[in-house]
């Protein structure tokens, strides 16, 4: 069966814009152009669109999805096989936020009694998930399945003191970072600190610290442009100047 952008547009739920601007940047072309000028598209076609709305679900930007899709590589039937892990894993947390909604609903109700640790537990799955997201196949690439489960083990176990306690040391570590950024020497006292605090934030997180991984961790903030974002947001070049100071307070080059 032959579509056209209009009726694709229709099956799918998405604009014929949204088409016409998927074939544009080439991750999803039509079949073929008809006699008319019209873009036509078969069931490949319409297989694909639905492979790119589910990576578009789970938040997988566009540039990523066509390097996923268009890879001579690509299978899609291990990738569905992913999509349907990946809802799973969506749906356990939102079943987790809505049970943790109702508890409070009851709550507030006086109908029941609700400890401080499961009003966080919905939300501190959330952070597993979107830093599993964001960063996890990075991270496990560099630390291994076990480091990581270890860690989101332990974040999942944090009680609302500590969840506050490292809230607050984030911060501490923003602040001193930029001040020190300033001065613009890494083995500084401020830059220094940075690191320190930035050490006390990581064994809230990690099993156990090591120099090695906090080092590693460091030139991560480098290589990936996503964290040197993060850091270079209000001053560019934080990224790398953290980095020395972490290399400098460990005593390791990366």
């Amino acid at each position: 069966m032959e579509y056209t952008v209009q009726k694709l547009g229709s099956l799918a739920g998405v604009s014929t814009r949204t088409l016409r601007y998927y074939d544009e940047i080439g991750i999803l072309k039509p079949a073929r152009i008809n006699s008319s000028g019209y873009r036509i598209y078969g069931q490949k076609e319409v297989d694909r669109l639905q492979q790119i709305l589910f990576y578009r679900e789970l938040g997988v930007s566009l540039d990523s999805i066509k390097e996923i899709v268009t890879a001579p590589s690509f299978d899609g039937a291990a990738a569905l096989r992913e999509h349907r892990e990946k809802l799973l894993e969506k749906k356990e947390h939102l079943e987790l936020l809505i049970a943790n909604v109702d508890k409070t609903i009851a709550l507030t109700e006086g109908r029941m009694e609700m400890s401080n640790k499961e009003k966080f537990e919905g939300f501190k799955k959330k952070m597993i998930d979107d830093n599993e997201k964001k960063y996890g196949k990075e991270i496990r690439q560099k630390y291994g399945n076990e480091t990581v489960d270890k860690s989101n083990a332990k974040l999942q176990s944090m009680t609302q003191s500590q969840h506050n306690e490292v809230t607050a040391l984030a911060e501490q570590i923003t602040v001193t970072l930029a001040e020190a950024f300033k001065t613009g020497d890494p083995a500084g006292e401020l830059a220094q600190k940075a690191a320190e605090l930035h050490k006390q934030w990581l064994c809230y997180y990690w099993k156990e610290y090591s120099k090695e991984a906090h080092a590693g961790l460091g030139q991560m903030y480098v290589d990936d442009e996503r964290f040197t974002a993060y850091y270079d947001k209000e001053q560019p070049g934080t990224a790398a100047f953290f980095r020395e100071a972490i290399n400098i307070y460990t005593g390791l080059k990366h």
